[in-house]
């Protein structure tokens, strides 16, 4: 399943990168993927009940404010992961849902929507070390999106196992000074936060592992817009971690295109359309498939 229908304000949008999203699971043969679509702002919410458990993995493309979903909705998909459901946050899902406990355990990090040091420390890595700092400050921030380079620190992990030990991304936000409770999260890749970017001058981090409960879950800070999508690095990471969180293990060979430590690489068949601006520019109704 991949969860969509809403992300905060006018930066993100969700009815382009769904459709991305959903190719990119399924030509790898491995997933029969169904959207559902949440009620919007001041929707009814009163009969949105997700079946989760007919699915191994639901993929976050969600980004709402903590009122949104009522406890029920809550507790089920607590549930659901718990006992062994996998779940995949993508990038502005790690916004979502600020004092829901429970989601962010699950993610292990997030920012913005009035996160603070009461979320959690400020993870980061220092001289090759994974630091949480629980000093004062807001959670959740980036510069201009500018091509970075990826540092894969665990490459013995299912998602990593296999790409180089570094990688180029395209053009995407890297965020940066995300806070959280961190429990039973392993930080998988990191990247340099440039301070002529407005970063922090720390590596922070961009695709993490956590366990909770029996349920496993694959977050990637990556994927901002389609273009952002349009890296190999983003496609393979995210169809590695997708299927990690499925089932544990990873089958998917790291295909020859993909980045190198100078190079990132996009493929054409997901060029965003002639004429199409990043958010928050004027939308444009997109084709239902890239």
């Amino acid at each position: 399943m991949i969860l969509t229908g809403e992300q905060g304000g006018p930066y993100h949008a969700w009815e382009e990168t769904t459709p991305y999203l959903k190719r990119m699971l399924e030509e790898t043969g491995l997933f029969d993927v169904t959207v559902v679509i949440a009620p919007p702002k001041g929707g009814d919410f009163s009969t949105f009940r997700p079946e989760w458990n007919r699915y191994r993995v639901v993929v976050g493309n969600y980004d709402a404010p903590d009122e949104r979903w009522p406890d029920e909705l809550k507790a089920s998909f607590e549930s659901y992961v718990r006992n062994g459901g996998g779940f995949v946050s993508v990038h502005a899902a790690d916004n979502a849902f600020p004092n829901w406990r429970e989601y962010n355990l699950m993610i292990g990090i997030g920012g913005w929507r009035g996160r603070n040091e009461k979320s959690g420390p400020y993870w980061y890595v220092k001289d090759g070390k994974v630091v949480s700092d629980p000093g004062p400050g807001p959670a959740g921030s980036h510069g201009a999106r500018l091509p970075f380079r990826i540092r894969n620190l665990v490459k013995d992990h299912p998602v990593t196992k296999g790409l180089p030990e570094e990688w180029m991304h395209v053009a995407d936000e890297l965020y940066a000074q995300l806070r959280g409770p961190g429990e039973n999260m392993t930080m998988l890749s990191v990247a340099y936060s440039d301070p002529s970017n407005r970063g922090t001058g720390r590596e922070e981090p961009i695709l993490m592992a956590i366990q909770y409960g029996k349920g496993r879950v694959f977050h990637t800070t990556l994927g901002h817009d389609i273009a952002a999508m349009n890296c190999v690095g983003f496609i393979t990471t995210f169809q590695r971690g997708t299927e990690w969180a499925a089932t544990g293990r990873v089958t998917q060979k790291v295909p020859p295109d993909f980045p190198t430590a100078t190079e990132a690489r996009t493929r054409p068949e997901y060029n965003p359309p002639p004429g199409w601006v990043s958010p928050p520019g004027p939308r444009r109704p997109q084709p239902s498939k890239p």
